[in-house]
């Protein structure tokens, strides 16, 4: 079958394994290639990019995982080591509710207290067991002032999970690459045991089991091939065909970090960066939303645009309060720019909970306890964009 023939099934559904490879190379054009992946958008999303405001929190920088490229974990004695106290945590979910945001993003390293004597007693000093107990109850204060948790937490057991379920209304995990290849030695996972593919496999399926509205994900740009990126992206598509829970898949592009290993590495270019985000969406099902970071490269001239051309429907969350932790140097773009730049490309700039819509009304999938405080967060939501809605037409 030719290349056309392909992008034209790409199109109106889910391309098959060997079409994903084969859709991989270098020689496919890339025009048709986005023309096929926003073909596929529009068909279920038409006219509409959706985003999540919210706060980020990172309860704490610590980190038994030493990636070559992160900027963000910290050990104990290193410059820049924190975690957050309980009073900090407050202050800053009144923070973000003041400013109109919905989600609380929790986000940390993984199992620091498993390697760090001294987080476990700072844990201990505030009556807390353990990291889990920790955002447990974080969570709770989250809930208590009208936001909605979404937890990036790194790998967490079955029990972990089970335990977060009644206080988020989603948790994230990026698979980031099923390439074994990558975890060997003098490569970007190799000092970190909770990147090795299956580990992060596993913890996805868990959630699933759980019926967890879930976040996974790609990181492009650390050394894997484009045959890899296809093979971790078929992945996530059969762990979500398998249990139904992935909501949204983000295709999020290495940037590089002073101080780090990976500091000289060069980043993927626009070009790659959009062929990676067609490839998702011609690949996903169509439930599943893919999302692409608004703030690594899409607030350069052209570059929302070229998302939006390359199938994109979600841009993540989105904070007015506080700045990317992941990638510092990188601010978030104003709202208010940014609905600009989609309205005139044809697209509406749209706020969501972070968990989607269709997963929110899905059986199953919203834990007890959890329903009054969306409906009131989309009550809020619903407010904010007729009031929106209104200065627009003024």
């Amino acid at each position: 079958m030719s290349v056309e023939r392909l992008l034209a099934v790409g199109a109106e559904r889910p391309i098959d394994d060997v079409t994903a490879y084969a859709l991989a190379g270098a020689d496919v054009a890339l025009e048709p290639l986005l023309a096929a992946a926003a073909a596929r958008r529009d068909r279920r999303r038409p006219g509409r990019i959706t985003f999540s405001p919210k706060a980020f929190l990172p309860l704490t920088n610590l980190c038994r995982d030493v990636c070559d490229y992160c900027s963000f974990r910290r050990s104990p004695k290193d410059a820049g080591a924190h975690t957050m106290s309980p009073d900090e945590v407050g202050r800053e979910l009144d923070r973000a509710r003041a400013q109109g945001c919905v989600e609380a993003l929790f986000c940390l390293g993984d199992r620091p207290e498993a390697v760090f004597p001294s987080y476990r007693r700072q844990l201990a000093g505030w009556g807390l067991p353990s990291t889990v107990a920790y955002l447990r109850w974080a969570c709770e204060q989250a809930l208590a002032r009208g936001l909605i948790p979404h937890t990036n937490a790194g790998v967490l057991d079955f029990d972990e999970l089970h335990a977060l379920r009644p206080v988020n209304a989603s948790l994230g995990l990026m698979l980031e690459s099923t390439s074994d290849r990558l975890c060997g030695k003098g490569q970007p996972h190799h000092r970190a045991p909770d990147k090795r593919p299956e580990v992060r496999v596993t913890m996805t399926a868990r959630a699933g089991v759980l019926r967890i509205p879930f976040t996974s994900g790609i990181l492009i740009g650390i050394g894997e091939t484009a045959r890899e990126r296809v093979a971790t992206l078929l992945a996530i598509r059969a762990l979500h065909r398998r249990h139904g829970h992935v909501q949204e898949v983000i295709v999020q592009r290495f940037r590089p970090h002073p101080n780090t290993p990976m500091a000289a590495a060069l980043a993927p270019d626009d070009v790659a960066n959009a062929r990676a985000i067609a490839l998702a969406r011609l690949i996903l099902d169509d439930e599943v939303s893919v999302q692409a970071p608004p703030n690594l490269g899409a607030e350069r001239p052209g570059g929302i645009e070229l998302l939006l051309r390359a199938g994109v429907d979600d841009l993540g969350g989105i904070s007015p309060v506080t700045p990317d932790f992941i990638n510092p140097g990188h601010a978030w773009p104003h709202l208010s720019e940014l609905g600009a730049r989609l309205a005139a490309s044809g697209f509406a700039l749209t706020p969501r909970l972070p968990i989607h819509d269709a997963w929110r009304a899905r059986p199953g999938f919203v834990a007890p306890g959890l329903a009054p405080h969306l409906d009131a967060a989309a009550a809020r939501l619903g407010e904010a964009q007729a009031v929106a809605a209104a200065a627009r037409a003024a």
